[in-house]
């Protein structure tokens, strides 16, 4: 016969299980708030079935881990930027330099949106400071150079931070001022005319040693080009940049980089989110949003690249060399019977 429990054994039982409950929900709610709390989860954004998820390879933020030149690491660093407690400095406030960071990782989302919370400050005066930052999505990284602290004739999109009016002459347009240019490697930078000749759009943006931070948005979804800025600390987003009919790549690399001259300022990356944004299309949106190998602008007509040739080999040129002795020598041989031949019909004629 069973043994009965008195009130005090079943109280005691009820007890304990209440407490492994209470705890098995504090687990669970403990969990999910983690989930929660570290970004990796769907959120949605703007009109319609739209979805964006943190892809943090592609992504940098306090307190930098990740950042070096190791094999693991996923961001590199170039030139004279460095790695401090509350930002990456591309540039300090000091003449010609330059510094880029770069992530390791290609790209290859379809729909894509990348914050940049910058910082850019120092000790000019107005129109006595320079040069600004890029942020770029290309096909090459870490190559110096002179747009910005990256290469000229890039493939791929920047966006620019110009701080520095270099075109003289013009009256109607108040820096610091973003830009965008999209280039399949043909095109140049034009820094006489602060790239006025190839820039998709562009608007003022007063950026410099504000004492709240600013923010820029890139957003790439469905062949749509759109920078939105937050400098105004309202925590609202202002557009700047509106462009359809982009078509980039997948593969490409994202990355920043910043230049001084005779002129200098403090050029801080704070931080960089990449989210992937999921969008609905249609079996129409699908055909013609297939992917494409080389960056292009619907009706903007971009110079075609010549390719350069490839050298010959060995054996190519061996057999070109041998071909054309050998026609020589039978083209020689032709008109060496062809002569006898004239010589004698003349001899004929002549008796």
């Amino acid at each position: 016969m069973a043994a009965t429990l008195g009130p005090s054994g079943w109280w005691w039982r009820r007890w304990r299980w209440r407490r492994r409950l209470s705890a098995w929900d504090g687990s669970r709610m403990l969990l999910l708030l983690l989930l929660l709390g570290s970004g990796q989860g769907p959120r949605k954004v703007g009109a319609g079935q739209t979805f964006e998820y943190l892809k943090r390879e592609h992504s940098l933020s306090k307190p930098y881990q990740g950042v070096g030149t190791s094999s693991s690491a996923l961001w590199n660093l170039m030139g004279n930027a460095m790695v401090m407690t509350q930002y990456i400095r591309l540039t300090p406030d000091m003449q010609s330099k330059q510094g880029a960071l770069w992530n390791r990782v290609p790209c290859f989302l379809r729909d894509w949106e990348l914050q940049v919370h910058f910082k850019i400050h120092g000790q000019g005066k107005k129109n006595l400071h320079g040069d600004g930052l890029a942020i770029w999505y290309t096909k090459d990284r870490m190559q110096p150079g002179p747009v910005f602290g990256n290469m000229d004739k890039f493939v791929g999109l920047g966006v620019f931070v110009d701080t520095y009016p270099n075109e003289e002459k013009q009256q109607e347009r108040v820096f610091p001022y973003i830009s965008a240019m999209v280039n399949n490697g043909s095109l140049s930078y034009d820094h006489e005319r602060d790239g006025r000749p190839t820039e998709l759009g562009g608007c003022t943006a007063i950026v410099r040693n504000l004492h709240y931070d600013t923010f820029l948005v890139i957003r790439y979804v469905k062949r749509h080009l759109t920078v939105m800025m937050d400098i105004d600390g309202k925590h609202e987003w202002r557009d700047c940049i509106e462009v359809p009919g982009v078509r980039l790549p997948r593969g490409y690399y994202f990355g920043t980089s910043s230049i001084t001259g005779d002129l200098s300022d403090n050029h801080d990356i704070v931080s960089l989110k990449l989210f992937e944004l999921t969008v609905e299309r249609t079996p129409e949106e699908e055909k013609l949003h297939r992917d494409v190998f080389l960056p292009s602008v619907d009706n903007m007509k971009l110079p075609e690249l010549t390719a350069p040739l490839p050298p010959l080999s060995g054996l190519a040129l061996f057999l070109i060399v041998f071909f054309s002795l050998v026609f020589s020598v039978f083209a020689i041989v032709i008109g060496i019977i062809l002569y006898n031949k004239w010589q004698e019909q003349s001899r004929k004629r002549f008796y």
